[in-house]
């Protein structure tokens, strides 16, 4: 057994309810504003998610899973089914996709790949994985727990290349930080943003956003968390109540570092990064150099998600099923929409004109503008 331990990403709740036994109460909403015409466009069903969960897009693809091991690709435009798979055990993370295959992380420690619904193969690593994998280049990425990085072929699930990084015997069960910017594999390790080698895993770059501080495990934990802002080789991420940071990532430079107490992840635009804090409150940093542009309370402890820019709005979605749509200029509501009533179970996403969202209780929505 492994001396690592994990920490489930679920703080928040303590973190909201402060030093008494119950929980806050959220924000009173008031009237919907109607600023903006959203309506739905068509749902459709996947099993429980209880999984960290990314929802990836490709073109008009979204692909997605449930804890069960279904993982599902549907049309954005019309929520017409794509194809259908069946993973055998159930998952701890994903989806990556590139379009043409998808990969999902099992219970069991096994990385498995699909093409149309189809299990392509398996491969088994030594820990435990939260974040979905990064499909790209023919090749399949992971970050695990244990904050190794594991390139497999993805035609077959050979093992090309693996880095591991030493850190503190705590780590955060969330889904993490992986993507490619241009020839360079970025990866969260720790408090840390770091540049790769896809093709060996040489560190090219190692940039800090946040350092571990306190007396104890629970209080130096600085993962870094889903999902990022990238504006072309600006890359900002949050490290788990800690910090918020952006990173030159064709230099492998600290662009900025600001104290955050937020453990969702962010999003943003040229001008802006948005994200959540711990209780509820909305910000706005500058991504010039990381001042607050503003702050909103108007979803104070109502559980968001990590945000989606998209247009004039900033969306998240709430634990009640409740997908905001917020200003980009100063937080102030412009509209909302009602899922299935359970949480919204990850970061909405876009894919064509589409706002898709997922719920815990395994309902997909697709919104579109009036």
């Amino acid at each position: 057994m492994t001396a690592r331990r994990t920490l489930l990403g679920l703080a928040a709740a303590a973190l909201l309810a402060g030093c008494g036994t119950s929980k806050p109460k959220p924000a009173e909403l008031g009237p919907d504003p109607h600023l903006l015409g959203v309506r739905q466009a068509w749902s459709a069903r996947v099993g429980r998610v209880d999984l960290p969960l990314d929802v990836h897009v490709s073109g008009a693809q979204v692909a997605l899973a449930s804890s069960d091991g279904t993982v599902l690709a549907l049309d954005a435009r019309s929520g017409r089914e794509l194809w259908r798979g069946a993973v055998k055990g159930r998952l701890s993370a994903g989806v990556g996709s590139d379009g043409q295959r998808a990969a999902v992380a099992t219970q069991d420690n096994e990385i498995v790949a699909l093409e149309a619904g189809r299990e392509l193969w398996r491969q088994r690593l030594t820990a435990q994985v939260v974040t979905a994998p990064l499909v790209a280049g023919g090749r399949v990425f992971v970050l695990a727990t244990d904050r190794s990085v594991t390139a497999l072929d993805g035609g077959s699930g050979r093992r090309l290349w693996s880095q591991q990084r030493p850190g503190d015997p705590l780590v955060l069960s969330q889904s993490g930080v992986i993507l490619a910017v241009g020839d360079t594999l970025v990866v969260g390790l720790g408090g840390r943003l770091v540049g790769l080698n896809p093709t060996n895993g040489q560190v090219r770059w190692d940039v800090p956003i946040a350092a571990p501080r306190g007396t104890n495990d629970v209080e130096r934990l600085v993962d870094l968390v889903g999902r990022v802002s990238r504006v072309g080789d600006s890359v900002c991420a949050r490290a788990y109540q800690a910090s918020l940071g952006c990173v030159d990532a064709g230099r492998g430079v600290l662009a900025w570092s600001k104290p955050s107490a937020g453990y969702q992840g962010v999003h943003g635009d040229e001008r802006m990064v948005y994200g959540p804090e711990a209780d509820g409150r909305l910000v706005a940093w500058r991504r010039s150099d990381g001042e607050r542009a503003w702050v909103s309370e108007r979803l104070r402890y109502r559980r968001l998600t990590a945000p989606l820019a998209l247009g004039r709005s900033v969306i998240v979605g709430d634990e009640t099923g409740l997908v905001h749509f917020v200003s980009r200029e100063d937080g102030s509501p412009l509209t909302r929409v009602a899922t299935d009533g359970s949480p919204i179970a990850a970061a909405p996403v876009v894919a064509e004109d589409t706002l898709v969202v997922v719920t815990r209780n395994g309902g997909v929505f697709g919104f579109v503008p009036e």
